[in-house]
């Protein structure tokens, strides 16, 4: 006798909801920093309501205006978000630093707010940062965006950044991520003021060991003009000496030093055939030395500062 098969039970689960179960008993603070974002931060602000909302947990959003000369703190206390300020501008890293401060909640997400993050993105990591201590978003293919003239930079900084932390570092100052605040925290005093900020805290993170992960997004299209100043270029020269001294400097010191003593021992074998010590060849035992030993001292420091 054949048996009539029974139909078989479908997952009737919608992404949505499995994303809501995976949140339950979490909550969020997002920290929005923005200047002269008058026609992009409230739009900014309902994109981020619109996909916390149904989750259905705690959730704050922070908009941090840093002295911006148009209407952005009216739009954004028009949008209902939490607003605060600084009196005079103080660059993107010092906004964020207020916003981290004010959040209530154990994770905090930031996002900038022209637009580029889509803030579809936040649920998924919230519910990947419970593993985690930082969900970064990975531009990827959309950092081929980048004008020619800043691509050398951003190569070289991301290469430099990947040696220093010892792992492949896919997308260097996403300003979309999500992480906990009490791992941040310590960190703080170390952040800069500036651009930077994401640079230092990807690599504060990297270096201590934290657990740090990445998920591929989709960048937007930003509203109004870039921030980018030509003094950034000299930022970007203080960063690299900055992330050199301060994160995993033997990395950086050694190999340079091992570069002068190298070239001082050829010089003082050269210098023996003919019975005459150079200067080349002190001056690079000596610049060897005082490498190695700034390498040390630059250890400690570091050390001493990212120490659990």
């Amino acid at each position: 006798m054949n048996k009539v098969a029974e139909p078989m039970e479908t997952n009737s689960t919608t992404p949505e909801e499995l994303i809501a179960s995976e949140t339950a008993g979490m909550s969020l603070s997002v920290v929005i920093p923005a200047y002269n974002e008058e026609n992009a931060v409230r739009h900014t602000v309902e994109d981020v309501r619109t996909h916390l909302e149904p989750l259905g947990i705690p959730y704050e959003i922070i908009v941090v205006d840093d002295a911006s000369q148009d209407n952005t703190r009216a739009e954004a206390e028009a949008s209902g978000a939490t607003v605060t300020f600084n009196d005079v501008n103080s660059g993107y890293g010092a906004s964020l630093k207020r916003g981290v401060r004010m959040a209530q909640h154990e994770y905090v997400a930031i996002l900038d707010a022209d637009s580029t993050y889509p803030a579809r993105y936040l649920p998924g990591m919230l519910a990947m940062c419970r593993d985690q201590d930082m969900v970064v978003g990975d531009r990827g293919a959309a950092m081929k965006n980048v004008p020619l003239l800043r691509r050398p930079a951003k190569k070289f900084l991301f290469a430099f950044a990947s040696f220093l932390a010892e792992r492949k570092i896919n997308d260097l100052n996403s300003g979309l991520r999500v992480f906990r605040k009490s791992e941040l925290i310590p960190f703080l005093p170390l952040l800069p003021q500036n651009f930077s900020f994401t640079t230092t805290i990807t690599l504060c993170m990297t270096s201590n060991g934290k657990r740090m992960i990445y998920t591929p997004i989709e960048y937007g299209k930003r509203v109004g003009k870039s921030k980018i100043r030509p003094i950034d270029f000299l930022n970007f020269i203080i960063l690299i000496l900055r992330i050199s001294t301060l994160f995993n400097p033997l990395r950086v010191f050694i190999p340079l030093g091992l570069a002068f003593f190298t070239l001082g021992t050829v010089k003082f074998i050269i210098d023996m055939f003919y019975w005459n010590l150079s200067e080349t060849a002190v001056f690079s035992f000596l610049a060897a030395i005082m490498i190695w030993s700034l390498g040390l001292i630059a250890d400690m420091i570091s050390r001493l500062h990212l120490r659990p």
